[in-house]
């Protein structure tokens, strides 16, 4: 039976998720703190000096939280799984010559999938987490939204288009209706130790950058290739389809006497194509792997904002639905650098309508 006064925090160590377990606490909830053990084989000094997300680092520092609070704190083994489903996606998007969004993979596959399940577990009602949005339940639809935050510099509504009706109902959000900056003097009142601890901004499991973690991670399919124009004219050579993503212009090692960006992709012929900055823009392209919060499904035209990446505002789009999985968006104006392998996620006002991952341009297949 659960227990709707129950909820597992997931604790990565910082200020929001900290901040989140002591909010609930003081909100009459049965708290408790949860940590993912997902750090590879890196040795513990290693981890101890990099710290970052979930590194044992950040379970000192969850735990010192924990016991000042005064909640129960535990952690849990997900090396496996995050292995699989954000490091392995990670590498082999990039050999598709994708742009993935691991932090999107982690909440779809690790926070709200196994942490939940592993919170339903011990009977609680809820899992918790320090992303700035909100849940909400639309007595009219009888369905659960997604809204953005009303911090709009914080929003990570973003980051969590994939999550689902049952999802919703089982997530609090508690640091959607705070600022940042509100979330910090708590902390500091509260004389946390992680009060002043900086907001973590690199990819979690790649310690130097993520070029060189491809390399060591798949040495043996990345192939020197060919830099093509727009035209199809062979103008150098490139080191691998990895090391390059949409609107990159720097360490193209290509003097053409004009600046030259990567505007697509070819993996079928190991080519990256190259052209003036007026080739980054799009007014179409295709989305799939889609996921409808606000809607059950989309049935017809509607008009929307489109985000394309995370520090993207959002601007004005149609989405026509091509089958069950697969939209086309159309923009009013043309935007740069739509790149395969992101996700689009659309709005209507602050609530979030439902996402995708852009799959391709419709002008230059």
């Amino acid at each position: 039976m659960l227990d709707k006064n129950k909820v597992v925090v997931a604790m990565s160590g910082g200020v929001d998720s900290s901040v989140c377990a002591y909010l609930l606490k003081k909100q009459g909830y049965d708290v408790v703190g949860m940590t993912m053990q997902i750090w590879q084989d890196v040795p513990y000094e290693t981890q101890l000096k990099e710290g970052g997300c979930c590194s044992i680092g950040a379970v000192y520092d969850a735990r010192r939280v924990a016991d000042k609070i005064g909640i129960p704190y535990y952690v849990v083994n997900l090396k496996d799984y995050f292995n699989e489903k954000v490091i392995d996606y990670f590498v082999k998007e990039y050999l598709f010559g994708k742009t993935p969004n691991p932090c999107i993979a982690c909440n779809k596959y690790l926070k709200f999938e196994e942490l939940l399940r592993k919170a339903l577990e011990i009977d609680a009602f809820y899992l918790a987490t320090g992303h700035y949005a909100k849940v909400e339940h639309d007595i009219t639809t009888g369905r659960y939204v997604l809204k953005k935050s009303v911090d709009n510099d914080k929003d990570q509504s973003y980051a969590l288009y994939n999550l689902t009706q049952f999802q919703l109902e089982h997530i609090l959000f508690p640091l959607g209706y705070y600022t940042k900056k509100e979330i910090r003097h708590i902390a500091e009142e509260l004389e946390l130790s992680i009060a002043d601890k900086p907001d973590s901004q690199e990819i979690c499991f790649v310690s130097t950058n993520y070029r060189e973690f491809i390399s060591k991670k798949a040495p043996n399919k990345i192939k020197e290739g060919p830099f093509v124009d727009i035209k199809g004219n062979v103008v150098g050579k490139h080191k691998g389809i990895p090391f390059y993503t949409i609107g990159q212009r720097r360490g193209l090692g290509i003097s053409a006497g004009k600046p030259l960006y990567v505007i697509n992709i070819d993996v079928k012929n190991n080519a990256v194509i190259l052209g003036e900055e007026k080739y980054l823009y799009v007014n179409e392209f295709l989305a799939h792997r889609m996921n409808w919060v606000a809607i059950n499904k989309l049935r017809e035209k509607l008009k929307v904002n489109a985000k394309i990446r995370y520090n993207f505002h959002e601007k004005p789009a149609e989405i026509i639905p091509i089958d069950d999985d697969t939209v086309k968006i159309i923009f009013e104006k043309p935007q740069k650098a739509v790149t395969p392998g992101q996700a689009v996620v659309f709005y209507k006002n602050d609530i979030v309508v439902g996402g995708g991952i852009i799959k391709q341009r419709c002008d230059l297949e």
